[in-house]
């Protein structure tokens, strides 16, 4: 499996999680030529803008340490961007979603944490 393949599925996996917990998925891969987002979902009247984390082994590392200063200020501006665009007036939260091992199993999910 290639690395794009291998990201697609880590997505796929998150997005039906999210909607096992009652989000609806209002966009995946959302892309500008300065920014991106792997899924955006709803709950609630919440926004939750998700970044998708893949590692095979722990010893990788954890999603969440792949998450740096740069990378959270990426993920905020394209938050922001994506309010702006859409014009949108309500909740929002950044989202770390860990998906690991062969199985592509879900092992964490971070709102807001960061």
């Amino acid at each position: 499996m290639t690395t794009v393949e291998t990201g697609r599925k880590a997505e796929a996996v998150a997005a039906a999680f999210l909607v096992r917990k009652g989000c609806a998925i209002v966009e995946r891969n959302w892309r500008t030529r300065w920014c991106e987002i792997d899924i955006l979902a709803q709950r609630a009247g919440v926004l939750y803008f998700c970044e998708v984390k893949y590692r095979l082994h722990s010893r990788q590392g954890s999603g969440v340490d792949y998450i740096t200063a740069k990378k959270h200020k990426q993920m905020q501006f394209a938050a922001r961007f994506w309010v702006g665009a859409h014009h949108w007036q309500g909740e929002y939260q950044l989202c770390v979603i860990e998906v690991s091992g062969e199985d592509f199993r879900i092992t964490g999910v971070f709102k807001d944490a960061l």
